[in-house]
């Protein structure tokens, strides 16, 4: 991750994007760094956010427009892996959403609602 600390406020940027989307490490890390260098706060959260927002919307439509065969390809996981992950967020989805901001272990559970899609649209979440 000191790369993306060399990169400034793009690393910044970058590194919050990553780990909204399917890295799982924490962008608090990258932000702290930053303003311990010395950085503009402001200008730090914002791209923080930025970041962290736009690779939550990825996730989320990565989600929205996969099928079970393109996710199972494409990310190794089986069918069955997913199906009991989205039983869990079925049943725990909104105490799991409380808890994201939580670091490291919030990464996991901000990535699991992604799969909470209901499969009755066209080209969603075929069973």
């Amino acid at each position: 991750m000191e790369w993306l600390l060399e990169w400034g406020y793009l690393g910044l940027f970058v590194g919050a994007f990553l780990a909204a989307t399917l890295i799982p490490f924490s962008s608090d890390v990258l932000l702290v760094g930053m303003l311990v260098a010395g950085a503009d706060p402001v200008l730090s959260v914002v791209m923080a956010t930025l970041g962290n927002w736009l690779g939550g919307l990825t996730s989320f439509g990565i989600g929205w427009l996969g099928r079970w065969e393109w996710i199972e390809k494409v990310f190794k996981v089986s069918e069955a892996k997913l199906q009991k992950q989205k039983a869990r967020v079925d049943k725990y989805g909104s105490g799991l959403a409380f808890f994201t901001w939580l670091p490291g272990i919030g990464d996991i559970m901000a990535k699991m609602p992604c799969l909470n899609v209901p499969p009755t649209q066209p080209g969603r979440w075929q069973e």
